[in-house]
């Protein structure tokens, strides 16, 4: 349940990997769009940090769970979403440069909200409280590194060498495609063995997380008339969460494994659940790009 080398160096790389080839399909002018119609960052953000929080909360209350295992899930529900929610809105035809920000933004949020719905939740379900305090330093550079250096090296050599840069666009989707799927293979190999029970534990909430949390966020976005690339990207952002900093949380600083399984749980299936996502998001965009042509 612990961080290892998985988790701690080779998923952040293929994810750093992803996010330089999502920099090459991005141009300044994309983010500067959002900043010109920020309705959608403003509604991605509260879904994020109040909605997602709420569907939480609710889950733990209306399915029964043992305590350790609640406060787990209120962590995982706190937790920004974190470069595999860039990766899926990027396979999903969402709009990136949407995705990029408002994981920065709740990634900077959540330093100050996960303490204050952590400490809430202990005192809820176990009666006690706890100092949690995230390394605001590491998580910063950790966001930095996985995330924004790659996507600004992939935007770098769009703008200098824009023709090389299409041409590996196409090459980089397909390696993003292929690290996805290794990705769930060796989550599979490295938690398989215990994955019945895991289930049995949390997978009633997990799943009820994952759903609600996404189908929420696309139906907010299409109840704003947001475009459909941003209705994806929200519906991602919210429905996918950083299972990793969840299970330092849960596991390194709070001490507790049992604490830790939704997030286990939850970084297994958010990929498979991001599957569908994917194809969704694809099938959709196609049909509105064939309703423009005609």
């Amino acid at each position: 349940m612990q961080s290892n080398i998985f988790t701690s160096v080779l998923l952040p790389l293929a994810l750093a990997i992803v996010m330089l080839g999502m920099g090459l399909s991005l141009v300044a002018e994309d983010f500067k769009r959002i900043t010109r119609d920020p309705k959608a960052v403003a509604v991605g953000t509260i879904c994020q940090l109040l909605l997602l929080p709420l569907i939480g909360i609710l889950i733990t209350l209306v399915v029964p769970m043992q305590p350790a295992i609640a406060v787990g899930l209120i962590v995982l529900a706190v937790c920004p979403g974190g470069p595999s929610s860039n990766l899926i809105t990027y396979l999903a035809k969402g709009d990136v440069a949407l995705s990029v920000t408002l994981t920065a933004l709740s990634s900077i949020a959540t330093v100050f909200t996960i303490p204050i719905f952590t400490n809430l939740a202990l005192q809820y379900f176990l009666g006690q409280s706890a100092a949690i305090a995230l390394p605001i330093g590491q998580t910063m550079l950790q966001i930095f590194l996985i995330t924004l250096l790659p996507t600004a090296i992939g935007m770098a050599i769009r703008h200098q060498f824009p023709d090389t840069a299409r041409r590996l666009e196409k090459q980089m989707s397909r390696l993003a495609i292929g690290l996805l799927a290794l990705i769930i293979v060796l989550l599979l190999v490295r938690e398989g063995s215990k994955l019945p029970g895991f289930l049995v534990q949390v997978g009633i909430g997990v799943v009820l997380l994952n759903l609600l949390a996404t189908l929420a966020g696309f139906l907010v976005g299409k109840l704003f008339r947001l475009p459909l690339a941003q209705q994806i990207c929200i519906a991602i952002e919210v429905g996918i969460q950083n299972g990793t900093l969840a299970i330092a949380i849960t596991a390194g600083l709070l001490n507790n494994p049992d604490m830790a399984v939704p997030a286990a749980v939850y970084s297994l299936l958010m990929y498979i659940t991001g599957f569908g996502s994917i194809l969704y998001g694809r099938q959709a965009s196609s049909r509105v790009s064939s309703s423009l042509l005609q």
